[in-house]
């Protein structure tokens, strides 16, 4: 079952979003700030990030960010989760590194449709793989290059 965990700091949009994923049979749970999410992740890494973009304190991007920089979450799957909605704020997520963006208010069937196209992405894959191993195989790369065509 996958783990997915929410980080909005509106408590109502998490909530509902976690009761859309719980319904769907998917292990979720929620936070509001990114300091939390933070530490969810390290403590038990999720199979699924969304990541709203506005939260008080360290905002959704910075984050993104940080989990992009880092040899242990460079390849945790996020989505963007924002009430932001134009354009630019979709090129802004994407090039931080969000496998998706996800615009509030959403669609149930959307937000499912995109949750599990994102997980199917992810395959039979092994959850993490370290940074050093990614750079010395092949794989990494048709990955890269199917992530491509989705946009």
């Amino acid at each position: 079952m996958p783990r997915i965990l929410i980080a909005d700091d509106d408590e109502l949009i998490a909530e509902l979003t976690s009761e859309v994923l719980i319904d769907a049979g998917h292990a979720c749970g929620w936070v509001t700030t990114a300091a939390d999410a933070w530490t969810c992740v390290q403590r038990k890494r999720p199979d699924l990030l969304l990541l709203d973009h506005a939260m008080p304190g360290e905002s959704g991007m910075t984050l993104l960010r940080r989990l992009r920089l880092s040899a242990e979450f460079y390849d945790l799957p996020v989505m963007m989760f924002t009430a932001m909605s134009g354009e630019q704020d979709h090129l802004q997520a994407v090039y931080a590194g969000a496998n998706d963006f996800l615009s509030k208010p959403f669609d149930p069937f959307d937000l499912l449709r995109r949750v599990n196209r994102l997980l199917r992405l992810r395959g039979d894959r092994p959850r993490h793989v370290d940074l050093k191993s990614a750079m010395l195989h092949e794989p990494m790369r048709e990955q890269q290059v199917t992530y491509r065509r989705l946009l």
